[in-house]
């Protein structure tokens, strides 16, 4: 908001019942953020960071063999396409109306404020959880690597104690906070290196593997086969979906393009063009590991085969030596951590900067607005996902080591809900334009339809299967402990958004962001 500015005073836009998809590029208020400060380049290197490439790939090229077998590059490729078609519902929301808010904000300007509150909501909760995870997973491979450097296997078992564990899972958050807070033009080359580092040791494994295995000397090694790349052949609907949930999750994350629409030169093109640049250097660089893990290393449940249960949940600490050999094994240990490391700096963005619009149209507390002075980043809004989240790693792991696991097997639900409602939105926004040409029935309405269906039936075929009671570590009163958890956030919600209704009802009564019009008030 600009400075002096009356409390309650129109930013931008004008009122008058005009129809949301004729409202004009640019419409949301000054929240004092840095503008112009992220380019194109810049703006993709966010977006592949926070998606962690090799952290995604070690923690699911092994539960996505054991739900699908050698079908998995199609189900990476398949998972591809219902974000491909999500994405073009941000990119046209994105260029209308660039709000830091995204899901929030267009959720609100399409169906009202308690949809959009819960799809804020949704992209917050999955945030918290994914850096919990994040930082578990960057400490696990930190001591791995320790230990490889210095051949001591006394460091890599430091991980196993919980105090030391936890307490580095703390530390590591607690930098990554620090860096979210100075914002990302002070640490832009370190991104830059992490992620280039990140690509590099990918093309480097994938091509070792894929010699070695084409060599004929592996025991476990399958040739390659076209087959793989259908997803037709899956074995049945539900191990499809189990493997697609996946394979959503290891491409959530693009969207923070998005959330720095408003500090991003050219704001309501540049978020779109970039978040499609990381999406398809996303998909070429799972396909290429996938492929080559799958040859060299087949799809079997002893040895280095990719569906050993005993290797499942990290599958990079188990090829490293044989694709790479020693001491070069160590390139892939410090490509997870740094993968780990860069996407926790980055994951901040997304949850800050929704929570930083929520506070600006009054959804919730006034404090969360705060924007540091000489920084110009959600500083209050930074400090406190980073104390949710390490309150909630912690917490988690001393009630049980299971609970954890069960709570990110929940996050693919909490990521089609909110995915799946701004594809709706975009839907419902444009809904008056979609009949002025075949482009804006494409992208407007057909792509971001079919997203929004996909993701649903993910969704509602997720909860089905979380109903049974052996889904999961364990079963409340008979239903699966993913489901309780996934449905339980979603309640908590709900009931949050209803108690902060009460006590400051302007947002909800359509007084600070106005649904189906481009007028808007923010917080002085």
């Amino acid at each position: 908001m600009a400075p002096g500015a009356p409390q309650g005073a129109p930013v931008s836009g004008i009122s008058g019942g005009v129809p949301a998809d004729q409202g004009t590029a640019g419409g949301a208020g000054d929240k004092g953020l840095r503008g112009g400060s992220v380019g194109l380049l810049s703006s993709v290197v966010l977006g592949v960071s926070t998606v962690a490439p090799v952290y995604c790939l070690t923690a699911t090229l092994g539960p996505t063999v054991t739900a699908v077998g050698v079908q998995m590059p199609a189900v990476f490729l398949a998972g591809f396409l219902p974000m491909l078609l999500v994405a073009f519902a941000y990119k046209e929301l994105n260029k209308d109306f660039p709000d830091c808010g995204t899901s929030f904000t267009w959720g609100v300007r399409a169906f009202g404020p308690r949809i959009g509150w819960m799809a804020g909501w949704g992209l917050t909760v999955a945030t918290i959880i994914v850096l919990s995870n994040l930082a578990g997973v960057a400490t696990d491979f930190l001591y791995l690597m320790l230990g490889e450097m210095t051949g001591s296997s006394w460091v890599t078992e430091l991980d196993q104690n919980k105090a030391v564990h936890l307490l580095t899972v703390v530390l590591l958050i607690a930098g990554a906070t620090a860096m979210s807070y100075r914002g990302m033009t002070a640490t832009k080359w370190f991104q830059y290196s992490l992620v280039g580092l990140q690509l590099a040791v990918l093309l480097l494994f994938s091509a070792i593997a894929i010699g070695k295995a084409a060599s004929g000397d592996l025991p476990d090694s399958i040739g390659f086969s076209l087959s793989w790349l259908n997803p037709l052949e899956v074995d049945s609907f539900s191990a499809f979906t189990a493997g697609l949930s996946l394979s959503i999750f290891m491409y959530w994350g693009w969207d923070t393009c998005l959330t720095m629409n408003e500090e991003t030169q050219g704001s309501a093109k540049t978020p779109g063009r970039a978040a499609m640049i990381s999406m398809v250097t996303l998909v070429g660089s799972y396909l290429l590991v996938a492929i080559a893990s799958q040859m060299f290393a087949g799809v079997g449940t002893t040895g280095n085969g990719l569906g050993n249960p005993a290797t499942a949940d990290n599958v990079f600490a188990a090829l490293a030596r044989p694709v790479l050999g020693s001491p070069w094994s160590i390139l892939l240990f410090l490509a997870v951590v740094a993968s780990a490391a860069a996407s926790l700096q980055t994951t901040f963005i997304p949850v800050a900067r929704t929570l930083l619009a929520m506070s600006a149209y009054r959804a919730v507390p006034p404090r969360f607005g705060a924007v540091h002075p000489r920084y110009r980043t959600p500083g209050y809004a930074t400090v406190a996902a980073g104390i949710a989240t390490a309150v909630f790693y912690v917490g988690m792991s001393l009630i049980s080591e299971n609970v954890v696991q069960d709570t990110i097997l929940a996050l693919g639900l909490m990521i089609c809900f909110y995915y799946a409602l701004t594809a709706f939105a975009c839907v419902w926004y444009f809904r008056r334009s979609l009949r002025t040409g075949a482009r804006d029935l494409l992208l407007k309405g057909v792509a971001p339809f079919l997203g929004g269906v996909l993701l649903s039936a993910v969704f509602l075929q997720t909860l089905t299967d979380a109903w049974a009671p052996d889904y999961g570590s364990g079963s409340v009163f008979g239903i699966g402990s993913v489901f309780v958890i996934g449905v339980g956030i979603l309640l908590l919600g709900a009931g949050l958004m209803t108690w902060y209704g009460f006590i400051r009802p302007e947002f909800f009564r359509g007084e600070t962001l106005r649904k189906d019009t481009p007028a808007l008030v923010v917080e002085d």
